[in-house]
């Protein structure tokens, strides 16, 4: 299990991912969305905003809290969240295997495989 901290930092990580894109491409992919991250093992939730600007307005809050729906939620353990970040963790495998879960729009999907 990883900290609260740690999970920050690997959501850092991957909106530097998306930074390092050309803007061009940010622009061409990216759809402004609201995110929530769910993390079951640390019973806390990250909401976010994807913008072609990144990840943007990044807060955490306890599960328990109710908030409005996200128009994509990404449900994943936190030690996956921090390996998927560090990419030592594949993606698509992770998807397959069931240990990241992504509840969005089939767009939202395609775009989002693009970014990641």
């Amino acid at each position: 299990m990883s900290s609260i901290e740690a999970c920050l930092a690997g959501i850092s990580r991957v909106n530097e991912r998306i930074l390092a894109q050309p803007e061009s491409e940010r622009r061409k992919h990216i759809r402004e969305r609201s995110v929530s991250v769910v993390v079951p093992d640390l019973a806390t939730v990250f909401d976010m905003r994807l913008t072609p600007g990144g990840l943007v307005d990044v807060t955490h809050r306890p599960a328990d809290r109710a908030a409005p729906s996200p128009q994509v939620r990404v449900t994943v353990d936190s030690a996956d969240l921090v390996e998927l970040a560090e990419d030592r963790m594949d993606y698509a495998r992770a998807l397959l295997t069931r240990r990241v879960r992504v509840d969005a729009s089939v767009g939202d999907l395609l775009r989002m495989r693009r970014l990641i």
